[in-house]
């Protein structure tokens, strides 16, 4: 593959969807390729499966099944977006990935690393991220931003303990992949965190012929 995958996490409320339109715009305007996409969804399979996931009605789904529900959606966007335009030498910035998975089930629902790792090898093969940005906002501050912009879906409706673990996941999985994964203090302003994502993307670029 030639193309350049761009990854944005975070907790929830941290400015994920904001930074992704800001630096789409720029790459854009630079000349590049670039699709924007989200998990779950993505695809028009995708978008059904995260209806399911984000329903605040669905208060009763088994981790394992949300698990589950979240590799399939994945399995999904990969085959039929993120390897396409790859492939074509596009530029792909998702709205969360594997990442995810790893710290909302793996971690704050305790399933286990390893066990939602191996899940997810079937769903997207060895596709890593060239660069994930990890927007850290304290975890209150975030549901706070939430709550404040619409009702809480299914998983932003949990509760403050749950919220609090996947926080501290993002931390530990930072630490252990500090190499590809940039952590980005999500208090900064939206100009500053534009910034140091653009000079880091650039960065990228740079190494690589596009």
């Amino acid at each position: 593959m030639s193309g350049l995958f761009i990854t944005m996490e975070g907790t929830d409320g941290s400015g994920k969807t904001t930074q992704i339109k800001l630096l789409s715009d720029y790459l854009e305007k630079a000349g590049y390729d670039v699709v924007c996409t989200r998990e779950p969804g993505g695809t028009k399979i995708g978008e059904k499966i995260r209806n399911i996931l984000i329903d605040a009605e669905n208060k009763n789904m088994n981790d394992i099944t949300e698990m589950f529900l979240y590799s399939a959606a994945r399995a999904q966007l990969v085959k039929e977006v993120i390897i396409p335009k790859m492939n074509g030498g596009g530029i792909v910035i998702s709205d969360r990935f594997v990442d995810s998975s790893i710290v909302y089930q793996g971690i704050a629902r305790e399933i286990g690393e390893k066990e939602v790792k191996s899940v997810n090898k079937y769903a997207v093969g060895n596709l890593l991220p060239d660069i994930t940005f990890l927007l850290e906002l304290d975890f209150e501050k975030g549901i706070e931003r939430k709550r404040q912009q619409s009702k809480l879906d299914r998983i932003e409706g949990e509760n403050l303990y749950f919220h609090k673990k996947v926080f501290y996941g993002y931390k530990k999985i930072a630490s252990k992949n500090s190499q590809r994964i940039k952590v980005i203090d999500a208090s900064l302003s939206e100009n500053e965190i534009h910034k140091i994502i653009v000079e880091n993307v650039n960065s990228l670029i740079n190494g690589r012929s596009f």
